[in-house]
């Protein structure tokens, strides 16, 4: 047993033990975990295999899909307290050619909070698209027949690239390049990615761990998730891969009002901006259920666990993976397991994970009643 499996099983055993039982039942091959309180480490380790043969350890690399959104709304708060944009100016501000199809109105606060209303085009995942033509093809998409702007709520890839987009044109760099150098690295996310140059995809070799389908009775790969192809791609709606603790960084510096390890990148106030809620159990029509949301997280879904405070933000991906901060406590974690499940199994996994956490850290009973707040939405990207 590792030093740092060791260590989680005397800080974390029920979490552990439910991790474990995973493996057992065949909902994953492997899962890592990262848990932070009050920015000191917890828990940071791996556990099962990366792949067949292959040891999953703390330093693997697992592609983290809808959960890499996080990295999107630190970037976009560091140039609002520039002063460079006000949250209610429009897109066209920016973006001029976005202005059609009825999308004049369309705010930087609706692509955050998710109420612009314009879907992805088809063929929208496909790697092989530039930067430039996913921007193209998103200002070219009407809005939702009917819709109503700020009025409802619809989950999707769209808003993303263009809050990528406007970063970029007021920065100069290639979104990918701004992300890895004004966020990532600073953060000490040495291992992470949006967008993985291929020459370091093959220098990272099999610490590239491989995702698989776990529904069905036996564990099918998916090599595309984790191909050199796809995550050169710079998808900020779902594209980074690193380690999970990696991840849970991000969420540190949501506890540090905007600072870790002596690194600010956001001011006080603009994290608390930041997560702020701004919609209230607003029915999403892409999910199918309701969501509350600051900007460009989530806020108090059931997806972090029963012993979540009200004031927990963050963001899951592809029913297999979560980063969250919970302010109240200190808190912050990153798990993700490389067995996509089906929604129901995975809400099950994630819940039970998430509030044995909380137990084991001694920041709630198990026979706490918990929180009920939004349904934990099943993203599929």
């Amino acid at each position: 047993m590792s030093g740092e499996l060791a260590a989680a099983r005397e800080a974390l055993p029920r979490t552990l033990r439910t991790i474990e039982q995973g493996v057992a039942e065949g909902l994953h091959l492997g899962a890592q975990l990262y848990v932070s309180l009050g920015g000191s480490p917890v828990a940071d380790f791996g556990l099962g295999e990366a792949r067949p043969g292959v040891p999953l350890d703390r330093d693997a690399m697992l592609p983290w899909y809808s959960a890499s959104k996080a990295s999107t709304p630190i970037a976009v708060a560091q140039q609002w307290q520039r002063g460079r944009f006000d949250l209610d100016d429009p897109v066209v501000r920016f973006i001029p050619e976005f202005g059609v199809h009825g999308k004049e109105r369309i705010t930087i606060r609706h692509l955050l909070t998710l109420t612009a209303g314009f879907p992805a085009p088809p063929g929208s995942y496909d790697p092989r698209l530039t930067w430039e033509e996913q921007v193209a093809r998103y200002c070219a998409t009407p809005l939702r027949e009917g819709w109503e702007v700020g009025k409802q709520a619809a989950y999707g890839p769209s808003p993303w690239y263009i809050l990528g987009e406007i970063v970029r044109r007021l920065d100069g760099r290639p979104y990918s390049q701004y992300v890895h150098e004004a966020v990532m690295r600073p953060l000490g996310m040495s291992d992470s990615w949006l967008g993985l140059p291929p020459d370091r995809h093959a220098a990272y070799g099999h610490r590239i761990g491989l995702m698989h389908d776990t529904r069905g009775e036996r564990p099918v790969p998916l090599p595309a998730a984790s191909s050199a192809e796809t995550l050169a791609a710079c998808a900020p709606s779902g594209g980074s891969i690193g380690p999970i603790r990696e991840l849970a960084f991000l969420y540190e510096l949501i506890n540090g009002r905007g600072e870790r390890n002596g690194v600010r990148l956001l001011e006080p106030t603009a994290t608390e901006a930041m997560i702020l809620r701004q919609t209230v159990g607003v029915y999403d029509v892409a999910l199918r259920t309701r969501v509350s949301r600051c900007f460009g997280l989530m806020v108090d879904s059931q997806g972090f666990g029963r012993h979540r405070s009200p004031r927990a933000v963050g963001h899951p991906g592809a029913a297999c993976s979560v980063g969250f901060a919970d302010p109240e406590y200190g808190l912050a974690v990153g798990f993700i397991a490389n067995g996509n499940l089906d929604r129901q199994r995975h809400s099950r996994r994630i819940d039970a994970i998430c509030s044995a956490i909380y137990e084991d850290l001694g920041l709630a009973s198990p026979d706490a009643p918990g929180r009920n707040g939004d349904a934990a939405p099943d993203y599929l990207a």
